[in-house]
């Protein structure tokens, strides 16, 4: 019996195929001109990207995870894992071919529980990359953050209009967005008192507050937004799925968001450790080169290691998504959150550390993306409560560690 080659364990012969390509597309387009995107995005401009976009599109990679009559490639959660981990390998990869957070899970909420009104008027544009979106849940102290149980946001009946009064932040793209995604308290039952609206960026009674200033700098729409809802009014239309399904709503958008991030993150893992490579195999120190010595060996391997298992836990949750086993996976993806999360900033760390005075400068990208990084341990949920949720499952017998 012949093997799978290392590269495509658990993939199908057609991502097998397909995930080079998206390799080779970021390595050869991507990569070289990230600077010049990152650069144009800050005067507000994308020319730079909007033709790595047409490049996409015209080798047949553009959204691939939706479905062929969104313009995507079908390739479901799984196809998520073959080809994310390669498009995070460059902080604007995702970008490139229309995949980057948030707009990505919103495009997949949209497309599993938007009426068909909803699609045509926000989600085929977003397909098309003509507009963005934002996710507008997490909310100032006391308001909802880890703990969604605290949703201070009220949408109230009045009449045939639900009126939204609130206070939003940390809105990641809210400043340039076309609508936001609200999660407002319908009811005060515990499991069914939220429901999600469609609320336009621009609608009488929304407030861009300001853009939250970050420690890491900004890239594209990665922009933290703060919002007030002061009597904003919308339709029934506007309720995305049914009143009352919010919070159910919010676990089928976050548990396959979680894993689209471990994806990119892991890419970008991935890129960091072939960089050291590179460095500490010409590097030499003590009459030796770098790689020669035995702790930069440990940092190599306790690395490697380290992004191996978090592949693997990925593709394991995603194969569950895939047979529809979402509540059972929700566990598993906060083990490989909480695992890639942390992965990722201790390969940056290593980095800066195996690089020396080199590391800590701007001359690398490792203090850029660190800062960024550290987020990862905070964003969909902070370390503790994905911490809680595996050791909850696991003494309740729910976690089978032996898959």
């Amino acid at each position: 019996m012949s093997l799978p080659e290392a590269g495509t364990f658990l993939l199908p012969p057609a991502l097998a195929e397909l995930r080079p390509r998206v390799r080779a597309f970021v390595q050869d387009e991507v990569i070289p001109a990230e600077d010049a995107v990152l650069a144009e995005a800050r005067d507000g401009h994308s020319p730079t990207l909007d033709a790595l976009r047409r490049k996409a599109r015209a080798a047949g990679l553009w959204t691939p995870h939706l479905p062929e009559a969104f313009g995507g490639l079908g390739m479901g959660p799984m196809g998520m894992c073959a080809l994310f981990r390669e498009m995070g390998r460059s902080p604007v990869g995702a970008a490139a071919f229309n995949c980057d957070a948030p707009d990505q899970g919103n495009m997949d909420l949209l497309l599993k529980s938007g009426s068909e009104a909803v699609k045509a008027k926000y989600l085929k544009p977003l397909c098309d990359a003509e507009i963005t979106s934002a996710f507008c849940m997490t909310e100032p102290a006391p308001g909802a953050g880890a703990d969604p149980s605290n949703l201070r946001t009220t949408a109230t009946r009045d009449g045939d209009e639900w009126v939204i009064e609130g206070h939003k932040w940390y809105s990641t793209g809210g400043e340039n967005a076309a609508f936001l995604i609200v999660m407002a308290r319908t009811s005060d039952d515990p499991r069914t008192g939220a429901s999600m609206f469609l609320v336009d960026r621009h609608a009488e009674g929304v407030e861009y507050v300001r853009r939250i200033p970050v420690m890491s700098e900004d890239v594209l729409h990665h922009l933290e937004g703060e919002f007030r809802f002061h009597g904003v009014r919308v339709g029934d239309d506007a309720v995305l799925g049914q009143i009352g399904e919010g919070f159910r709503l919010a676990q089928v958008r976050l548990v396959p968001a979680r894993l689209t991030h471990c994806m990119r993150w892991l890419g970008l893992a991935d890129r960091t450790l072939d960089l050291c490579r590179d460095y500490i195999t010409r590097r030499k120190s003590f009459g030796k080169e770098l790689a020669r010595h035995q702790l930069i060996q440990q940092m190599i391997a306790r690395n490697a290691a380290g992004i191996h298992a978090g592949n693997l836990m990925t593709l394991h949750c995603a194969s569950m998504l895939e047979a529809g086993l979402d509540r059972e996976a929700k566990p598993y993806s906060s083990m490989a959150k909480n695992h890639v999360a942390n992965l990722l900033c201790q390969v940056l760390d290593d980095a800066i550390q195996m690089h020396g005075g080199l590391g800590y400068s701007e001359d690398v990208p490792f203090s850029r993306w660190y800062r960024s990084a550290r987020a990862a341990r905070i964003a969909d949920g902070p370390d503790e409560v994905h911490t809680m949720v595996v050791a909850r499952d696991y003494l309740r017998g729910r976690l089978d560690l032996l898959v």
